[in-house]
This record gives C-alpha cells, structure tokens and sequence, in this order.
C-alpha cells in the first residue's frame, strides 16, 4: 500500500492507495500561515495514523516547483512559509519509507492515465481548471517532468492581454461578468442567458488553448478536470467549435476530450508517483 498526500493552502488529504484504489481517507484543514515547521508537522500528524508495516512509500502532490530528484519543493503556493522545503528528506527520516513528491498537476494527468480516464490512451494532456489553469503530461504512458516538474504548463502562455488562465479558470468570470464561478455554473443551470452566453465565451478561449497544446503536443486525448470540469455540458460546444479551427482535420478527428469524473484523482496521482 501507498500513502497519497494532496497538499493545498485549505486542506491537507491523505489517503491508504492500493491496486489504484482508495482504502481509507482523511483530511485537515491546513495552517497555510503558520511557519515551516507548523505545516510540516500538521502534515506528519495526518500521516502518522495510516503508517503501517504494509506501507510501501509516500507519494505527494504540492502546489509548488518540485525537484523530484533532490526531493525539495520551492515556492508552494498559498502556504508563504514554504519557499524552500527539503519535504523528502524530512517525511522519510520521520516514516523510513520512500517518498514521491511531484506538482499537483502532473499528479492530476498522472492519476487520470493510470486510475481513470486516461488508462486507454499513451500520450495525454491532463489539464486543470479551477482557481488557475494547471497541466501535466503524459508520454508514452510515462509522466513527462520537464527540469522543473513544469512540463505543459500552458495555462500561463501569452493570451490577449494577460494569459490562458485569465481567461480559462474561475478568475474569467469575475473579471468579466462580476460573479463566481459556481454562481454562474447554478445561473447556467436556471437556464439564465447572460450565464449561459459566459461559458460559451469561456469555452471559446478554452478551445484556443486546447489548440495551442495541440501544437505542443499531439496528444491521443486531453482529460479535463477542476471544478470548472465540473460544468462542461455548458462549455463543450463552444469549446469544440473553437477546436475544429484547428488547421489539421485529422488531428481534430482523432483527439479525444474528456472531462474527469473520478472522485480524488490527485490522491491516486500522488500515490501513482511511487510506481514510476
């Protein structure tokens, strides 16, 4: 069995992974403000209950630049006391097992192509869209890092006058029509046209950028996930619209777009990291 961690600035996960399933689960708020080492020991207190001798690893989804070799995370995002945590060095002299630790959108793509969706496919594009645009990639049925874990990051590629995560994340709709995300997704619902006209404009720039990662990447098939996933009925015709713009029919014809439905994906992900 593998322990898998999602680390967010709200809440940490750990869940028991095994066979790519989920055995136990548990959760706690995080304090994101506290200093290093408060973080880091709310983090080992949600561990420590899971350990067992049938553990074989920790594996670890941080918001963050990883270097997954070094083991340290740079930077985390929403915990400012995190710029430089050497986080593998510290939870295997606690727990003596080995640990994983990768970004939480490469934990996503990877959790999606070994777990979900993305098991049919050997070159995917797993892409976030919730509070920002997150990506990771696989090729060959293998998660691609880059030097820095920030493969495929395409959500933060020049677009009009800002970039694609301004325009393909929640930030588009109080930027532009004064509401959240999920107030506009339960307006869209009750069939309000103004709601309704917002993800068709948002699943427009969505649609460019699934262009641009055409061009970078070829991929079988892009897996959405996100809580902005979630609301894909009121995007997926705009959005293939702006695709089918793409010059190459046949890349068209053959890509798959898939949104992720599959509960804690990135705890699986982060558990998968210790098969790789």
């Amino acid at each position: 069995m593998i322990i898998g961690i999602d680390l967010g600035g709200t809440n940490i996960r750990a869940a028991l992974v095994q066979d790519g399933h989920i055995i136990e689960k548990k959760q706690i708020p995080c304090p994101s403000h506290g200093t290093q080492e408060e973080v880091v020991e709310a983090l080992c207190e949600l561990i420590s209950p899971l350990m067992s001798k049938d553990i074989s690893g920790i594996g670890a989804g941080i918001p963050s630049v990883v270097d997954p070799e070094k083991g340290i995370v740079y930077n985390v995002a929403n915990i400012p006391s995190w710029q430089e945590v050497p986080l593998k060095a510290i939870l295997e002299e606690r727990f003596h097992v080995k640990t994983c630790l990768n970004n939480d959108a490469n934990c996503f793509a990877l959790g999606v192509a070994k777990c979900a969706e993305g098991r049919p496919f050997q070159d995917l594009l797993g892409i976030t869209l919730g509070t920002g645009v997150g990506a990771g990639v696989i090729i060959g049925n293998k998660l691609y890092n880059g030097k820095n874990t920030g493969a495929g990051e395409i959500g933060s590629l020049p677009y009009l006058d800002s970039d694609y995560e301004h325009y393909c994340s929640s930030s588009f709709f109080p930027r532009f029509y004064g509401k959240t995300g999920k107030e506009m997704a339960e307006l869209a619902q009750e069939n309000n046209q103004e709601a309704l006209e917002a993800w068709q404009n948002m699943g427009k720039h969505l649609g460019n950028l699934i262009k641009a990662a055409m061009f970078c990447f070829d991929p079988e098939a892009i897996v959405l996930g996100g809580s902005i996933a979630n609301a894909y009925p009121f995007f997926k015709e705009s959005m293939w619209e702006s695709v089918k713009e793409f010059p190459y029919p046949m890349s068209v014809a053959q890509l798959k777009i898939i949104p992720s439905t599959t509960a804690d994906i990135a705890l699986l992900g982060a558990a998968m990291l210790c098969n790789e």
